[in-house]
């Protein structure tokens, strides 16, 4: 890729255990820094919210916490397509680990799913991607990006049984608004803003916070909380890769003239439409269909960036065939795409049962669909991954502890191990920052670089001061 990524998926907890037994997620939270195993928990309050010992990062250069009650776990920054995959299964790995310890298997799973059907809560899977301060966000550009955020939906998506009518509702929806349905996005009915900077409670398909994580004269960081959290393979890496050549063409000032004439309206009742044909309105007033318009921006990609490199074809190859199947043999994509494979699995067991998608059996089986376990996991049982894409158990369990090669979370992690075997307890971590309480901190603005020459020379200084300090103790 020509950028830094990064996800951070929030796990749905089940648990079947007695009232009043302490909560299984800060439990598997506090194994994973237990003897500082995985990483290092913080020591320092990082915010409001984010008290001491509430979370910490981990060695392979990703972070995990506890947000507001789940159990929350950050990717590494990434540059390769695959190394995303790879980080984020190796979360998975990490939690099963956890709870197979702790002997929590009987009665505790961990999900990575969107949507509590008891309460109706959602819970997100976000994704972040470097965008360059130099790139043209004309209003042309944003609502092109905008178009294509909102039509991924049909490549993306996990799917989920039933529908939500909360405060989010916006406008009337279709014929097809109430509980008894499949959809297929599990955040489609909460997403009620096109662009919004607070997006707690407002959540927005583009969110326009500015908080960069790095140098901020170069970079700022798009952080997408719209999406869903994916079970399979290409799903994630069409999701991941599909919108990282996007913005490619958009720094190149090369994308497509597309302006949706209401991006929320398209985004809703697509998913409210499984079955299809997905029409839009755009802005002039013109219906199209937006497995179309999705070859629209597959093609200026192409026109772009094929030949680039192994990686970029590969993903373009992916997504034109994502696409003719979308268009004539959806079947072709079970065990590829998380939606189509969900409703493939779910509406075989309705019609075997002579159930409605309101059954409480149906949205237990939806979950059933999203175990991280993957003995447990229906998607995966199903998994059809082409060969490049193809990451295996050892490369996603080694990930538990080793930071990817080529970027910053390489030099953090490096950093962490010498505040481990130094037995350095004041540390202060963040993403773009380090540092020893009472001393100068150092700064990692640039997310692209492995190995900046001011850590070492930052340690070095550090070590000598603790040394000296040490020094100093003992002749007292």
């Amino acid at each position: 890729m020509n950028r830094i990524v990064g996800l951070e998926t929030e796990y749905g907890c089940l648990s079947s255990e007695a009232i009043g037994t302490p909560g299984a997620v800060p439990r598997v939270r506090d194994y994973i820094f237990r003897d500082d195993r995985f990483g290092l928990i913080d020591v320092h309050q990082r915010d409001w919210d984010e008290p001491a010992g509430n979370g910490g990062f981990l060695y392979n250069g990703g972070r995990a916490y506890v947000d507001m009650g789940h159990l929350e776990y950050c990717t590494p920054e990434c540059v390769d397509l695959l190394d995303v995959l790879k980080y984020d299964r190796a979360g998975d790995l990490m939690v099963c680990q956890a709870v197979r310890d702790l002997h929590l298997s009987k009665t505790v799973s961990f999900i990575r799913n969107n949507v509590d059907h008891y309460s109706g809560a959602t819970f997100g899977c976000h994704e972040n991607y470097l965008l360059r301060r130099s790139a043209p966000l004309t209003e042309e550009n944003v609502h092109s990006l905008l178009a294509f955020l909102t039509i991924r939906i049909l490549m993306t998506s996990a799917g989920r049984v039933g529908a939500v009518q909360a405060p989010e509702a916006r406008r009337s929806q279709d014929k097809n608004s109430g509980d008894n349905i499949f959809q297929i996005s599990q955040r489609a009915d909460y997403i009620n803003n096109d662009l919004f900077e607070w997006v707690q409670f407002n959540r927005a398909i583009i969110n326009t916070r500015d908080e960069p994580l790095g140098d901020a004269r170069k970079f700022r960081r798009l952080h997408l909380l719209h999406g869903d959290s994916n079970v399979l393979p290409t799903t994630l890496l069409l999701k991941v890769g599909t919108t990282a050549l996007v913005l490619d063409l958009l720094e190149a000032n090369a994308l497509p003239d597309i302006r949706l004439a209401d991006a929320v309206l398209t985004y809703r009742q697509f998913s409210h439409n499984p079955d299809g044909p997905w029409i839009t309105l755009l802005a002039n007033g013109k219906s199209v269909d937006a497995i179309e318009l999705l070859g629209l921006y597959h093609r200026k990609a192409s026109e772009e960036f094929a030949g680039r490199d192994a990686e970029t074809d590969i993903l373009l190859d992916e997504w034109k065939s994502t696409l003719a199947s979308l268009a004539t043999k959806r079947e072709e994509l079970v065990g590829k795409i998380d939606w189509i494979t969900k409703k493939f699995i779910l509406e075989a067991f309705k019609n075997e049962e002579n159930l409605e998608w309101n059954s409480e059996w149906m949205k237990s089986q939806d979950l059933e669909f999203h175990h991280i376990d993957r003995e447990r996991n229906l998607g995966l049982a199903l998994e059809n991954t082409r060969e490049e894409w193809i990451v295996s158990r050892a490369a996603q369990s080694k990930a538990i502890l080793t930071p990817p090669s080529n970027s910053r979370a390489n030099s953090r992690s490096r950093l962490m191990e010498q505040f481990r075997s130094k037995k350095l307890a004041s540390y202060f971590l963040d993403w773009e920052v380090v540092g020893l309480e009472g001393k100068h901190s150092l700064s990692m603005l640039d997310p692209f670089d492995p190995d900046p020459t001011e850590a070492e020379t930052w340690l070095a200084e550090i070590l000598r001061e603790e040394s000296s300090r040490a020094k100093g103790n003992k002749k007292d």
